[in-house]
């Protein structure tokens, strides 16, 4: 495995950020790692990155204890804080140099800039100072000093964070490449990424995990029961809603419309027409619903 996090508790005096959550990553995964502000997302990442100590539980990574050997554990992980934190009077270069002797490449610390520039794509930028690129190609710095180390492990708070569209699938490519190769645990609040990346999503809320499992096989569970949503050009009314809860469960409602949840085993919008037939209702609008990410991750953790 090449994280393990074993009941691990973080407590900020009385507030309780992360409560007893355990999961394992194996190496090739890009999981998705998903909750609102103040599910605890950021403080688990900290501490498997040594940023700050756990109250009790373990995080491992590669077989290391964080805990107990903090800097053996840094070398094998690249990490993307959420808010980026940059020495914005340096230059791209001077910076990324910077950063790669601090993890101990001094033989060949132009050649492992130049290949973490060419990889993020900031070629055109890499003359400037820090301070005078867009919100995007700090973050793309950002990375590149994630990943200038060659890291197994990478921990990516918010990646894409301030990217244009055309930046955002670069940086999807990117991950999607390198994860082939190394463990990466991806924290962001776009759905569509993590549909689009992760083979895995782990959702948390008020510190406690909510969710584990196949990012795919998530949205099909949620979408084994039929929805549907019809609309009728009359009032609904006793009778009709009566005859259409003998095939379907009514989950919502307005005037004129229902949305709508199977209850038998079969397509119900043939018998929500009959029913409208039956009914004398002129039936406007019937639509299939189908759920995505973004709808697992609101009932889950409104």
């Amino acid at each position: 495995m090449s994280i393990i996090v074993d009941k691990l508790t973080k407590r900020y005096d009385k507030q309780l950020a992360v409560n007893d959550i355990s999961f394992k990553i194996n190496k090739g995964e890009i999981v998705g790692f998903l909750g609102p502000n103040g599910a605890g997302k950021s403080t688990t990442m900290k501490i498997l990155t040594g940023y700050i100590s756990a109250s009790s539980g373990s995080a491992t990574v590669n077989g290391i204890d964080v805990s107990n050997d903090i800097i053996s554990a840094k070398k094998i992980i690249g990490y993307l804080p959420e808010n980026n934190p940059l020495y914005t009077e340096m230059y791209v270069k001077e910076y990324l140099g910077y950063v790669a002797r601090i993890y101990g490449i001094k033989k060949n610390t132009n050649k492992a800039v130049d290949n973490v520039i060419e990889m993020t794509g900031l070629g055109i930028e890499s003359h400037k100072k820090i301070e005078a690129l867009s919100k995007g190609y700090k973050q793309r710095v950002g990375l590149a000093q994630a990943l200038i180390h060659n890291p197994d492990i990478l921990i990516l708070d918010e990646p894409t964070t301030g990217l244009d569209p055309n930046q955002i699938v670069e940086i999807r490519d990117l991950i999607t490449h390198i994860g082939s190769e190394k463990t990466v645990l991806l924290s962001t609040h776009i759905m569509q990424e993590v549909e689009a990346i992760c083979g895995r999503t782990i959702i948390i809320n008020r510190g406690k995990i909510v969710a584990d499992g196949n990012t795919n096989k998530l949205i099909d569970l949620k979408n084994s029961t039929q929805q549907v949503y019809a609309e009728f050009e009359s009032n609904l009314n006793d009778k009709l809603l009566s005859d259409i809860e003998s095939f379907a469960e009514v989950t919502d409602k307005g005037d004129k419309w229902v949305t709508l949840k199977s209850i038998v085993q079969q397509d119900i919008r043939k018998d929500i027409f009959n029913t409208a037939v039956k009914n004398s209702t002129i039936l406007l609008t019937l639509k299939e619903e189908t759920t995505n990410l973004e709808d697992i991750f609101r009932d889950l953790t409104q």
